[in-house]
């Protein structure tokens, strides 16, 4: 095999490794779940920036949500269409958990302070927003897609 052909067979090889999911961070793509039905509601993406977390909404089961716009935000968020919106930002890793961002209700441009921590070996999120202190607060469990 020439040298081109045994690079490009390695390199083949290994992609998978290269694009494997880091089951230890947050960041990659969950499925968000309708608390009252448990229905799958939406598909967001958890990115790093400046060393924070920030997550953006990529998609809804409601097709509404495709034309709608968070009229209630404030900020630069304020007109911004729903999808898309930056809906969490200022997360930092504190140990196994990530904490002190802030969580973005685009039903009522209300703004929340936040934690998560992952389960189940990096499948299961678990994202608490709350007012105050967390006890005050509720919790969504999401699922890593993919």
């Amino acid at each position: 095999m020439r040298p081109f052909g045994l690079a490009a067979a390695l390199l083949l090889a290994l992609s998978p490794a290269l694009h494997a999911t880091d089951l230890a961070s947050p960041v990659g793509d969950w499925r968000t779940f309708d608390d009252h039905t448990g229905h799958e509601r939406s598909l967001v993406r958890i990115s790093e920036e400046n060393g924070a977390l920030v997550a953006h909404l990529l998609s809804t089961t409601d097709p509404a949500d495709g034309t709608r716009i968070c009229d209630k935000c404030d900020g630069d968020r304020r007109d911004q269409p729903v999808i898309g919106l930056e809906f969490m930002r200022g997360m930092r890793a504190d140990g196994d958990k990530w904490d002190g961002g802030r969580l973005l209700d685009p039903e009522t441009g209300s703004v929340y302070r936040g934690e998560m921590h992952l389960e189940d070996n990096g499948r299961k999120l678990v994202l608490r927003g709350y007012i105050g202190m967390p006890m005050f607060g509720r919790s969504q469990t999401w699922l890593r897609a993919g």
